[in-house]
């Protein structure tokens, strides 16, 4: 059995051939949202010729943090990965980043590298360092890898409000790394390299930079700031006014946001 288990967020997918697809070398739980509802259990060869046990869930529900929650529910290794269903795995990556664990026994979480396809990027570690409030926001949820009883000791799970099939476009990522910054965990990200992403695939939730982008940035803003939200959502406007704020001015996007932090607070009540 190794040590580290893939949680793989997936949408009406073939599952015997996503683990050859993506080239999974460890054991793993697809959760896959489809229309029906079963779970079972196979044994898996990868093209290695190393012999994997595969549990997949077959959910009739939507929404990624559901499946993402329903997995970690489901962890029972040592060590668990966050993955999606359009990452290719680099071959050798349950050796890396059971090293990379090893090596760190004061990190909770690492955060590792997966390529983005052209467009997408928002990280690329560079070194080995901790992981503060002032840059936990830049990582995506495959990239995140843990030690399964410290995150399931602080209780933590993905917020079912958004991210793709949710009520709200992307951010359960940050939400997640968000508390689990706010319950002592220590993170750290690495230069290790795991896997990438295919080019192939339409975003789930991205449409351009519409109001719904801004009205649903502006809910998630809400949760990650709280009262500093307002100025939070100015600055980030401000810094990417010239990608974002094309065909609406900064205020007009900005009026968008503080409506959604508005939303922000009714959805906590």
């Amino acid at each position: 059995m190794s040590r580290i288990q893939l949680l793989v967020a997936a949408v009406q997918q073939d599952t015997e051939e996503l683990p050859s697809k993506m080239n999974i070398q460890s054991d793993a739980v697809i959760v896959n949202q489809c229309d029906r509802d079963l779970t079972e259990e196979n044994d898996y060869t990868d093209r290695l010729g190393k012999s994997h046990v595969i549990k997949t869930i077959n959910k009739a529900e939507r929404g990624v943090g559901l499946s993402r929650n329903l997995a970690l529910q489901n962890a029972d290794h040592e060590l668990l990965q966050f993955i999606d269903e359009d990452i290719v795995l680099d071959d050798g990556y349950t050796a890396l980043m059971e090293n990379e664990f090893d090596s760190h026994p004061e990190a909770d979480m690492l955060l590792f590298n997966v390529k983005a396809v052209e467009g997408r990027q928002t990280y690329h570690n560079t070194d080995f360092a901790r992981v503060t409030w002032k840059n936990y926001g830049r990582y995506p949820a495959y990239a995140i890898a843990a030690r399964t009883a410290a995150l399931k000791g602080i209780n933590v799970k993905f917020s079912v409000l958004f991210g793709g099939g949710a009520k709200y476009s992307n951010g359960e990522d940050s939400l997640f790394l968000h508390d689990c910054l706010k319950k002592g965990l220590k993170i750290y990200r690495t230069g290790v390299s795991i896997g990438h992403e295919e080019s192939d695939r339409p975003s789930t939730w991205f449409t351009g930079f519409n109001d719904k982008f801004f009205f649903d940035r502006g809910v998630l803003y809400h949760f990650l700031y709280g009262a500093l939200a307002g100025a939070m959502s100015l600055r980030f406007l401000l810094v990417h006014r010239d990608e974002m704020c094309r065909e609406k001015s900064v205020w007009q996007c900005y009026r968008l946001m503080k409506k959604g932090i508005r939303q922000g607070r009714l959805e906590r009540l």
